[in-house]
């Protein structure tokens, strides 16, 4: 079983890891097909462009049709002519797809396997932060000697430490249902709460079953 050091609590403490959330072992497509459609769902989607049919004037024929010794035209918002109608530009839509749930909970589980089996992952006692202090966040990173990026994931209640590491360079603070596996596998090293290690097993746990299926 896996284990992580504890920051700002007693000298040297680990906690251990629980096996079915930090000891998967890192599959790469499922991540990478996770990621893609986190991505996507944050995509707003309101790229637009107008068609001759959006585009302003061009009501009347430029000229007449014959006798003129110039091509026949008929609107100047044609897509053909300088400040006409666009074609096949982007319209607005969704990029959302959809990813089973079974795989979404694995790819999470292979992100943070991934961070227990290369010893960039920490458990923080926010305990220790009962006010604001940034300078003590800057000590914890420093003493712990991990590269950054980081991200802390904390709890909702625990506003204390989360004002304390927000501001620090290279270091991102999110809530632990809101993590999801872009910002995991998007972080060097990777510092959780207790509340934050409970939401984040609970969320990459196997699915309970039920008499209809998948709950």
């Amino acid at each position: 079983m896996a284990d992580a050091p504890v920051l700002g609590g007693a000298a040297s403490a680990t906690a251990e890891l629980p096996e079915d959330a930090f000891g998967e072992r890192f599959a790469s497509a499922l991540v990478h097909q996770s990621v893609r459609a986190e991505q996507a769902a944050r995509r707003r989607g309101t790229a637009a462009t107008k068609n001759r049919a959006l585009v302003s004037g061009g009501g009347a024929k430029p000229w007449r049709q014959k006798g003129t010794g110039r091509a026949r035209a008929g609107s100047s918002r044609s897509p053909v002519w300088t400040g006409g109608g666009t074609v096949f530009g982007p319209q607005p839509r969704s990029y959302t797809f959809k990813v089973n749930r079974k795989e979404q909970r694995a790819a999470l589980r292979s992100a943070l396997s991934l961070h227990a089996q290369r010893g960039s992952l920490a458990i923080l006692d926010a305990g220790a932060f009962s006010e604001p202090r940034t300078r003590q966040a800057v000590e914890l990173l420093a003493g712990w000697e991990q590269p950054r990026p980081t991200l802390v994931v904390l709890g909702p209640e625990e506003s204390a430490a989360a004002l304390s590491f927000r501001n620090l360079d290279r270091v991102a603070v999110a809530e632990a249902g809101e993590v999801g596996v872009t910002e995991l596998v998007g972080a060097a090293s990777l510092l959780l709460t207790e509340t934050a290690l409970e939401a984040l097993t609970a969320r990459s746990g196997q699915p309970r079953q039920t008499a209809g299926g998948e709950s």
